[in-house]
């Protein structure tokens, strides 16, 4: 079941330098992109080739933003001058600061969106890097998940059972080989006593799920099919 409670956002302005303008989600993508080039350039001494693969990897990553500033692109542009896993890890290290952290919530937050567990525990919210989400997840009595995410800024809350499996698996959400487990989430159907129960395997570790995502839309995919 699908709970919602009104958000805003607020992003501070520090100067003459842009404000936080890339999702999580984004950053990861701009990370595998770095990666590409690293390895191209380890593995082919062809020039063509490699301005290729710089002109893609740039025009990919401004295609996640549809209305670019100069600033921003500014921001960006040092991707095609990564050559070695140093300059990757300084480029990455800048843009960084320019992530913008998924919405905080405290733990009365989370009680408002998950009105009905009466019991609900939580997080340990002081441990979380904001900055590193693009959902909130956690494993309460070993068989329940919760997921907070954030639509159309709002923050939407999401909870189901969740069993693990003993073999790795593709995560539907971060589409990575790793542990997984079935969420299953129960919904209203058609009749008025009527419940049906739909899921998929996502992973167990939602650290390691959001280290991985590099686009929001499996995410809402994914939820949007435990609503229908």
């Amino acid at each position: 079941m699908i709970h919602v409670k009104e958000t805003s956002s607020n992003q501070g302005n520090t100067g003459d330098r842009p404000d936080a303008f890339i999702r999580n989600d984004q950053f990861n993508f701009i990370k595998g992109q770095a990666e590409i080039l690293v390895n191209g350039m380890a593995t082919s001494s062809d020039a063509e080739v490699l301005s290729v693969l710089r002109h893609l990897a740039q025009e990919k990553v401004f295609g996640l933003f549809p209305s670019l500033n100069e600033e921003q692109k500014a921001v960006l542009q040092p991707l095609t001058a990564v050559k070695e896993t140093a300059d990757a890890k300084a480029y990455l290290e800048q843009l960084a600061t320019y992530v913008v952290p998924f919405q905080n919530v405290a733990d009365q937050g989370l009680k408002k969106l998950f009105p009905k567990a009466k019991k609900l525990r939580g997080p340990k919210l002081d441990t979380v890097d904001f900055n590193k989400l693009s959902y909130l997840g956690w494993i309460e009595s070993s068989t329940l998940m919760y997921l907070v995410l954030e639509k159309d800024g709002r923050l939407e809350g999401l909870h189901g059972s969740f069993n693990r499996s003993a073999k790795h698996g593709i995560c539907s959400i971060c589409m990575r080989h790793s542990q997984v487990g079935l969420f299953t989430a129960k919904t209203k159907g058609s009749g008025q006593d009527n419940f049906v129960k739909r899921g998929n395997y996502i992973c167990q570790d939602n650290e390691t799920c959001n280290r991985n995502i590099d686009t929001l839309e499996r995410l809402h995919k994914f939820v949007e099919l435990l609503q229908k």
